[in-house]
């Protein structure tokens, strides 16, 4: 064959499939609502025919099984068409599922070859009003109100007590539940426990799942009924019952009392009656009228105020003499002993007084460092690149507590030391606090206490001796 024959022949074959892809688009453009399986099923036989009029394509044996493939754009255009179509009308011709847009299985293919292609029609679109009734009806159902307030051990306390007075009110003033429930929401509970299947469904279920020594406990609360304080308003006032009398009480009457009822409850709950005159031989003593009130001006008139002073007594003073004397005689002695036992501490602990030289007037000793005093006036605190002081206490331990210029120790005249408290926390002397802006007088062996940090102030006998001396000297001139 010529090469013109054969380019003649291919671009015939070319065309031809060029008019058959605008049959086959055309019809896709026309027949866009129709279903799926006749567009694929026309589409085989346009395929079939061209196939057969060029002769070069052998015919193929088909099969009822569907196949998938890409869609054409124009497909894809008219798919999302059609189903933006379809949402804004709110109704279709064509069943959900069937649409260009999606993908039908075989059966459906088969139901639609079978029945004839007759238009649906559309169906009437629900009143508003409607679709607002289910849709209020599919909320759900607010049967769990006030179910975490309520606990299962109140549910129990609440049957109980209802069942022994038969009052919501004195269930609500005698109760006390795990929370405050007014008397509407207790009446509310109850008839929920009552008459609502699924909060009573709920709330037995939850209170069979209780530990049997919390059931005893919250039985023991039940309120006590008006037959059971009948019976005990019966034993008399002026006897003095044991817990016999109301162990007996308890087996003579076993269907008035309560099952979980014990005789020592009954014996408290007889005396809280016999407090309150609730007893049958006990009568309230009726509140005078008229003139003959007294009020607390009269009463305090007529009291003596002879009457109200003490006799005194002789022996009890003589007593009271002796030991304030004794007292004062061992303080002496524990005084004069003093040196001794602190030689016995610095033993034992290894802090022994330091040697003190010339130039030295205190010592502030710490567990690691000890500061000395040399000039009549130091300041404690924390040193910082911007503030220096003379005692950096920080060298102790931490001072992140402890201020700048926490505090200020000076030396009087007259050898007294002072510390003032110039920082935010307070300073403890031998444990009494020395807020802000006071101060207070150091004695030898004073405990000072800064922010968690201990120190022992120790002073220099000698040289303040010497110091007091001079200023007496001083002072008469």
């Amino acid at each position: 064959m010529r090469g013109p024959d054969r380019a003649r022949i291919w671009s015939e074959k070319l065309r031809m499939r060029k008019d058959s892809q605008g049959l086959l688009d055309s019809s896709l453009m026309a027949s866009g609502t129709a279903s799926r399986s006749e567009d694929e099923e026309s589409l085989a036989g346009q395929k079939r025919a061209s196939s057969q009029a060029l002769g070069t394509i052998p015919k193929r044996r088909s099969s009822s099984r569907f196949i998938k493939r890409k869609k054409f754009d124009d497909e894809l255009v008219e798919s999302s068409l059609a189903k933006s179509s379809t949402r804004a009308k709110g109704a279709s011709g064509v069943e959900p599922g069937r649409c260009s847009g999606s993908e039908p299985s075989s059966s459906e293919k088969k139901k639609v070859s079978k029945t004839p292609s007759t238009p649906v029609p559309p169906s009437p679109a629900p009143a508003p009003g409607l679709t607002k009734r289910v849709k209020k009806s599919k909320q759900p159902l607010q049967v769990t109100k006030d179910l975490g307030r309520w606990k299962p051990a109140d549910d129990l306390l609440l049957i109980n007590a209802v069942l022994q007075t038969n009052d919501l009110t004195s269930v609500h003033l005698g109760v006390k539940f795990s929370c405050r429930f007014t008397l509407r929401e207790v009446q509310e509970r109850w008839y929920a426990l009552l008459y609502d299947p699924v909060i009573s469904k709920l709330a037995c279920q939850a209170m069979r799942q209780l530990h049997p020594e919390a059931i005893a406990a919250i039985q023991s609360k039940a309120l006590f009924s008006k037959a059971e304080e009948q019976l005990l308003s019966k034993v008399g006032s002026t006897s003095q019952p044991t817990l016999e009398t109301f162990q007996d009480l308890l087996h003579r009457h076993p269907d008035a009392f309560y099952l979980a009822r014990t005789a020592k409850a009954l014996q408290a709950h007889w005396q809280l009656m016999k407090q309150y005159y609730l007893l049958e031989d006990q009568t309230v003593q009726p509140l005078p009228k008229g003139d003959q009130v007294l009020n607390f001006s009269d009463a305090e008139d007529l009291i003596d105020d002879s009457k109200l002073k003490d006799m005194r007594d002789e022996v009890l003073e003589h007593e009271l003499t002796v030991a304030d004397r004794r007292q004062k005689r061992e303080i002496r002695q524990l005084e004069q002993e003093l040196h001794k036992w602190q030689v016995l501490v610095d033993s034992i602990t290894g802090m022994s007084s330091p040697d003190f030289d010339n130039q030295t007037l205190a010592v502030l000793r710490g567990r690691m460092v000890r500061y000395l005093m040399r000039s009549r006036e130091i300041t404690l605190g924390r040193a910082t690149k911007d503030n220096q002081i003379d005692v950096d206490l920080s060298l102790e331990g931490p001072a992140w507590k402890i201020s700048r210029k926490q505090g200020v120790i000076k030396l009087k005249n007259n050898g007294d030391f002072f510390i003032a408290n110039e920082g935010r926390r307070p300073i403890y002397i031998d444990g009494r606090p020395v807020l802000c802006g006071s101060k207070w007088r150091l004695s030898n062996n004073s405990v000072v206490e800064i922010a968690s940090l201990r120190f022992v102030f120790l002073i220099n006998q000698d040289l303040i001796a010497l110091i007091r001396a001079e200023a007496a000297k001083i002072t008469p001139q």
